[in-house]
């Protein structure tokens, strides 16, 4: 079947349908099954949650949306799919809606739309060197072994609500980088996933980096069409191992009618460095959950984070930094804007288990208000059950200052480019943070292009 999307609804008529053209592993096809009966058992999240208080759901109607089509992964050697001439067209071109993928070298890309995979490109010296850096699909097939141990010590858990659930039985489209160990990728990697209108996006990541591994991966959604309607259900899981490393920046930039949820975690074990920074631009209503695990003694994870709401948008990132072994250390700093009738909400913890002794652990939220109308919910917090630990958290909202605004103007600035100013310097200490200047600058463009004059 070749549809991008198969009947509308979720009834187990559909998901069978789902499954039959795929022909995955028995062992795959069961965890679906698996993950399915839990979507079906499980409640769907209301007001009356903690974790959802803050998220109102009410106009959300799942059934609107339908899982999504199959169709076959294309081949992993781009030259015998496309003229050499079209391969070396894209790398020069950036794919259409991506930000990320400009004025950088790649070793290697992944385009996936409406949550089918389109092509996979990955340069032959890393191919020779054991990288693996294709979609999903097409490696439950051509690396059933690693992705089976992966699969069947999941690190989102399928039951976390009935969205994971859901992802779990019916994700599709997907990317997986596998580095071996001692192998460094010293040029960045990327993915894009688009979505049509009406479409669905049930895209999963899997990143695993050997021991002693290091690379780079760009990994954006955007929409076709940046006002149409659709549904992104997805995860994202990470597993940096001893002494590897890994830089991974994650833009959202779905369109203002996309619903997106999603659980993204990862594991950071002995003396390893995890670089994850995030951005979330866009989205209609957006609910995630982004939670790292430093499991191995000496482990490290810097999480930067760049929110920016606009119009009604209502975004709800919900971040754990959780130290589960001793002398470990996590720093994570997330900033947002708000302007029009826009709500954001943030509500971070840091987890400290008996025996994560010598935690360092640290939090920042920062929230600059554009408009009168705007709500935000900043909620920092700390579990420690460890007593030699050093712990800090906080959160600052303010108003944009006319001082500010007026000292820019005599000198020769307009308003809108004053605010827009002031809002880039506000996000300049995270983008102080990634090293990849082209990087840098698509986001602050893609923020800058958003900022009208504040109230």
């Amino acid at each position: 079947m070749t549809e991008s999307m198969l009947e509308t609804g979720f009834s187990l008529e559909a998901f069978e349908q789902f499954l039959s053209p795929r022909r995955e592993p028995a062992w795959l096809t069961l965890l679906r099954k698996e993950a399915w009966d839990a979507f079906e058992e499980l409640p769907f999240p209301d007001r009356g949650l903690e974790e959802w208080r803050r998220t109102d759901l009410r106009l959300f109607r799942l059934g609107g949306f339908g899982l999504p089509g199959f169709e076959p992964a294309p081949s992993d050697n781009p030259a015998t799919s496309v003229p050499p001439a079209a391969v070396h067209h894209a790398r020069e071109q950036p794919p259409r809606g991506g930000l990320l993928g400009r004025n950088v070298e790649l070793a290697g890309r992944v385009l996936a739309e409406d949550s089918r995979p389109i092509r996979d490109e990955l340069d032959q010296p890393w191919r020779e060197r054991g990288v693996v850096f294709t979609s999903l699909d097409a490696a439950v097939l051509e690396q059933s072994d690693l992705l089976k141990r992966h699969f069947l010590s999941p690190i989102v858990d399928p039951r976390s609500d009935k969205f994971a659930a859901l992802h779990a039985a019916c994700w599709s489209g997907g990317t997986l980088l596998y580095v071996p160990p001692g192998v460094r990728v010293d040029q960045p990697l990327y993915t894009l996933s688009r979505l049509s209108p009406g479409q669905v996006d049930f895209g999963r990541a899997v990143v695993i980096l050997g021991e002693g591994a290091e690379a780079t991966l760009l990994a954006e959604t955007a929409s076709v069409d940046p006002a149409a309607p659709g549904l992104h259900c997805g995860a994202i899981e990470i597993r940096v191992g001893p002494r590897a490393k890994l830089r991974y920046v994650n833009l959202q930039n779905w369109g203002t009618g996309v619903w997106h949820f999603a659980h993204q975690r990862a594991l950071v074990d002995r003396d390893a460095q995890l670089q994850w920074t995030m951005g979330a631009l866009g989205s209609r209503l957006a609910k995630v959950n982004q939670h790292v695990a430093l499991i191995g003694p000496g482990a490290e994870a810097q999480v930067n984070g760049v929110m920016f709401t606009e119009g009604k948008q209502h975004l709800s990132y919900h971040t754990l930094q959780h130290h589960q072994a001793p002398h470990c250390k996590s720093d994570l700093l997330y900033k947002g804007a708000l302007q029009d009738q826009s709500h954001l909400v943030w509500r971070g913890m840091i987890r400290v288990d008996r025996d994560a002794q010598k935690t360092d652990g640290y939090q920042r939220n920062d929230n600059l208000i554009l408009s009168d109308t705007v709500r935000v919910d900043s909620i920092p917090g700390l579990e420690i059950l460890a007593d030699d630990v050093k712990c800090t958290h906080g959160a600052t909202s303010g108003r944009v200052d006319d001082e500010q605004i007026f000292y820019a103007r005599t000198r020769g600035l307009t308003r809108k480019e004053a605010v827009r100013m002031i809002v880039a310097g506000f996000f300049q200490q995270v983008f102080d943070r990634i090293t990849i200047e082209s990087v840098r600058d698509a986001l602050g463009e893609a923020i800058g292009r958003r900022v009208r004059e504040c109230d």
